[in-house]
């Protein structure tokens, strides 16, 4: 009871033409039916494209997480369907995480539970379907072999092979060619050849951190609450630590220096134009040809970064710098006591003090004192650890990603494509089929993107449950509508209490007058977001939870951030004064 890569791909893309719905949409599983745009959403915020999801999703994604969760302890192979999407699935266009799969490691970790699980997807979201117990929930020979991850996780004070993977990613990044002479085939080639041989063990090991991250985030948690200190759990989370998805902002704000410090520079930023960046390196002034080498140093490092980044057709920064270069503008009239260094020594000092005041209330429980002191090595480590191996996901697309952009180019150069990105919407098989010259791309691909705009038009249902409502069901996305609701309760992120104006933003390439006075206020975020973090004073997030995105680089950045605050986009009005509480999970609109 295997899972046969090719046979997943044609069942499901053939089930799907013929129903004629997105070409990568699935049913639920009948088995795990519950669903979620929770986290997913931080990854693939928009409509699934094709090829990427018949490249790595279908066959290396989902037979991946089960390996995962067994490689855990949690499940047995025997235990999933064959040839199914259960722990990724599909609907209306949108990606999905099942939730059904996570709670019941919930119900067999030692400590853990349902509701534990629900707390690090959902955060405070309405509507989540209750928990409800079957027999064959509970086992255990699971619940032995969690028991035995559980105790490593608590005294893993490291995790070395990372850095060793990550050295292996920056070597394969080093030594591209020169894509622009290899043939079309070749370019085909090295994009399937990287991810068939790297793909999967890089998402195993990205699963396997994540359930890992909710082990000491868990524990933390229920101590605190053990010992009534549970307003102190946000302060304790905060990451101390080099977490990847920060470093871009860290970097970008000594860039900000460099910019404040030269008047020639701030008038380029003054205007961001899609040419900014190549105005500035053609201008033989010292202060720009500083920039021009430090700037490029940045992009390439970070060139994979971007929005919707696990998505092979994401502009990334290498290909579109705009959205770093207009962060670094806000960044550079911060003043020095923002700087992320200065924050997060801040938040340190509330974390200390934090951890030292549990410690205290628990010195006549050495137990519960040693479970609570082993959780916070165990958080420092696995946080990081969750974020690293995302970053390496991420990486390894990027390499995946540009031969596919200059394939794509070449196609729309002969007018097969309105755009380079445009490869996208052909599957790998049909890809094949171009190469071959056996498929007339031009009217596919058009048909595609304006079904893949219809879906973008649509509201995906945050939570599924057996049944996907028909897309006559989804509401429209609409605009603004504001609410008299003067509190808005969702879930502490990173403690911190902040009053200013807020700035409700959906592109983080196009901030518009974003100031560092302000408080950022988005749907969601993925790591393109992170350098606004930097260059706001507190962040209100739509959707979120405890190992979300948000929460990570906010507490490591040291940015008052409060997440789950379901419609915030809606009921902020933007310019309205709030006050943002990341202690307490509260936003308050003031006036």
């Amino acid at each position: 009871m295997g899972y046969d890569r090719d046979v997943a791909v044609a069942d499901i893309t053939g089930d799907s033409l013929s129903k004629t719905r997105w070409p990568v949409d699935n049913d639920p599983s009948s088995q795990f039916p519950i669903f979620t745009r929770a986290n997913i959403g931080e990854v693939f915020p928009e409509v699934v494209k094709p090829f990427s999801w018949t490249l790595w999703g279908i066959p290396h994604s989902e037979p991946g997480w089960r390996q995962a969760l067994v490689n855990l302890g949690a499940f047995d192979l025997e235990e999933f369907t064959p040839n199914r999407m259960e722990m990724l699935s599909v609907f209306g266009g949108y990606g999905y995480l099942n939730v059904s799969a996570s709670r019941i490691f919930g119900t067999r970790a030692p400590g853990l539970s349902p509701e534990a699980i629900d707390a690090s997807f959902f955060g405070e979201q309405p509507d989540v379907p209750p928990y409800v117990e079957e027999i064959a929930h509970s086992s255990s020979k699971h619940e032995q072999q969690l028991s035995e991850t559980i105790s490593w996780v608590l005294s893993s004070p490291s995790m070395p092979e990372l850095l060793e993977t990550r050295g292996k990613l920056i070597k394969l990044r080093n030594e591209r060619p020169n894509l622009s002479q290899l043939s079309d085939r070749d370019l085909f080639q090295r994009c399937l050849d990287i991810c068939e041989q790297d793909w999967e063990p890089l998402w195993i090991r990205h699963i396997m951190a994540t359930y890992h991250s909710m082990i000491p985030s868990g524990v933390i948690a229920q101590v605190c609450d053990a010992a009534g200190a549970s307003e102190l759990c946000a302060d304790i989370l905060t990451v101390d630590g080099e977490v990847d998805s920060a470093l871009p902002a860290k970097r970008l704000w000594e860039l900000g220096r460099l910019v404040r410090a030269s008047e020639r520079l701030s008038r380029y930023l003054d205007d961001i134009q899609p040419a900014t960046f190549e105005a500035i390196a053609i201008d033989p002034n010292p202060d720009c040809q500083e920039f021009r080498f430090k700037f490029q140093a940045f992009i390439d490092e970070f060139g994979f970064r971007g929005p919707n980044e696990w998505e092979v057709a994401s502009r990334c920064w290498e290909l579109d710098p705009t959205a770093p270069l207009s962060a670094l503008a806000i960044m550079a009239k911060g003043e020095e006591d923002v700087s992320p260094d200065a924050r997060l020594a801040s938040r340190r000092k509330h974390r200390e003090a934090a951890i030292a005041e549990v410690q205290s209330r628990l010195k006549e429980d050495t137990e519960l004192l040693g479970q609570f002191n082993a959780a916070l090595a165990a958080a420092r480590t696995f946080f990081a650890a969750r974020e690293r191996t995302r970053t390496n996901c991420a990486i390894l697309t990027h390499e995946m990603r540009m031969p596919m952009w200059e394939l794509g180019a070449r196609y729309a150069a002969e007018d097969v494509f309105g755009a380079p990105q445009d490869f996208s919407m052909l599957m790998v098989n049909e890809w094949m089929q171009l190469l071959d010259n056996s498929l007339n791309a031009k009217e596919l691909v058009s048909d595609r993107k304006k079904e893949s705009e219809r879906l973008a038009s649509l509201e995906p249902p945050f939570i599924i449950d057996s049944i996907v409502p028909p897309l006559s069901e989804w509401r429209e996305r609409e605009a603004t509508s504001h609410s008299s609701t003067q509190i808005i309760t969702g879930q502490p992120g990173c403690a911190g209490t902040y009053v200013g104006r807020a700035k409700v933003i959906s592109d983080p390439s196009n901030p518009g007058d974003l100031q560092p006075q302000d408080v950022l206020v988005a749907r969601h975020t993925d790591p393109s977001w992170t350098p606004l973090f930097s260059a706001v004073s507190a962040v209100v997030v739509d959707v979120g939870a405890t190992i979300s995105h948000a929460v990570i680089v906010a507490r490591e950045l040291g940015v008052p951030c409060v997440t789950s605050a379901t419609n915030a986009t809606s009921l902020i009005p933007d310019g309205a004064l709030i006050e943002v509480n990341g202690s307490t999970g509260t936003v308050t609109i003031l006036e």
